[in-house]
């Protein structure tokens, strides 16, 4: 019998990794609160701040029952119900760990190496991440002086290599978000043979009365997919679940390169029931007033002088330039974490009332010191 010899050791520091990974940029998550005294308040992730409906609670209680089998890899009554709502086909339902997850597949599923990915910027943090991780490459494209797309500029960056364009509409961080006769226009300069993603992650924060009808665009257009998540109104975020609604090739390959098993039994249970008609009104109510909570608070900070991109989100964003990080620590110290863009702004989610208030009040400190 031959002697088994151990592998020659070398340096971590020495094994290959992929040359991509020196240029990538890593995600910053939003900073957590931090021991001390006195009250603080964390809002510089967009999470909701109420806790999961009872109903909902109960769902996950009852899932973990089965947390011994798989969850149903092809979450089948999920896209049942997701595909009524949407009106299409539930094939047409592709469900992972967020609708970043999504992205990621959409990302996997449309572009090869050395593809381009046209997106506004500043955008959703994860987007570049996700594209150059796959071999993509980023093409960003400024946002306007009132912090919204440029739509114009963004239909110029278009090329031969383009295979997919992200739209953020309500853009996170910033806020603003597109028309239908935006979108439309926009598409009407977007070659057919090139994706179209509208990532409505923040879809229900908006005014209902001039939220944009991207069913009816969907319909029209075989290469607009819609990506959605259950982490913002529903308060999924810890679970991770979120799904996009496309046309019957796309969701085939999105399908394909999904990971197997990704949207776990607890996640599907939770989100399931949270598309329960008295659920949804219920979060409908608490959507509401998150809405009336962001325009309380733009309404005070403008008295203050503020001069603020208009959100359509569950968030507010700060265009501090090179005073950002000041800002941020500013409002650390007095008991508000916020979430920090560089030299380019810091963002604040809507949260409870008291947070809210507070936010008011250190922005009013700032602006008197």
């Amino acid at each position: 019998m031959t002697e088994s010899r151990p592998s020659k050791q070398i340096p971590s520091e020495q094994i290959r990794l992929r040359g991509a990974l020196e240029a990538l940029p890593a995600y910053v998550a939003g900073k957590p609160v931090a021991d001390g005294a006195g009250p603080r308040f964390k809002v510089s992730s967009n999470e909701s701040p109420f806790p999961p409906p009872a109903a909902v609670r109960e769902a996950v209680i009852t899932a973990m029952d089965s947390a011994n089998r798989y969850p149903d890899m092809g979450s089948a009554a999920l896209r049942e119900v997701l595909g009524a709502l949407h009106q299409v086909d539930p094939t047409q339902i592709a469900v992972s760990t967020g609708s970043v997850a999504v992205s990621g597949d959409l990302v996997r599923a449309v572009v090869d190496p050395g593809d381009e990915v046209v997106f506004a910027w500043r955008s959703f943090e994860a987007y570049p991440i996700l594209v150059g991780s796959h071999g993509g490459v980023s093409v960003p494209v400024p946002l306007t002086a009132t912090f919204e797309h440029d739509l114009e500029a963004m239909a110029a960056a278009i090329t031969d290599r383009t295979r997919l364009v992200l739209l953020c509409t309500p853009n996170n961080p910033t806020g603003p978000s597109l028309s239908t006769e935006q979108i439309r226009e926009f598409l009407a300069r977007v070659p057919g043979d090139v994706v179209v993603a509208l990532d409505e992650a923040y879809r229900e924060f908006h005014e209902p009365d001039t939220v944009a009808d991207t069913a009816a665009i969907f319909r029209d257009h075989p290469n607009v997919v819609l990506l959605r998540t259950f982490s913002k109104m529903q308060g999924l975020a810890g679970l991770r679940i979120g799904y996009a609604v496309a046309h019957p090739r796309l969701a085939r390959a999105l399908g394909q390169v999904t990971v197997p098993f990704g949207a776990g039994s607890l996640a599907q249970a939770a989100a399931l029931a949270s598309c329960e008609p008295e659920v949804e009104e219920e979060l409908e109510r608490r959507a509401a007033w998150i809405r009336s909570e962001r325009a309380r608070a733009a309404a005070a900070l403008r008295e203050q002088g503020w001069q603020l991109p208009e959100s359509q989100g569950n968030f507010l964003y700060f265009p501090m330039a090179e005073r950002s990080g000041e800002f941020a620590a500013f409002a650390e110290q007095r008991g508000l974490v916020l979430r920090g863009y560089g030299d380019d702004g810091v963002r604040a989610t809507i949260a409870e009332q008291e947070a809210n208030d507070l936010l008011i009040e250190i922005c009013r400190a700032w602006r008197e010191q």
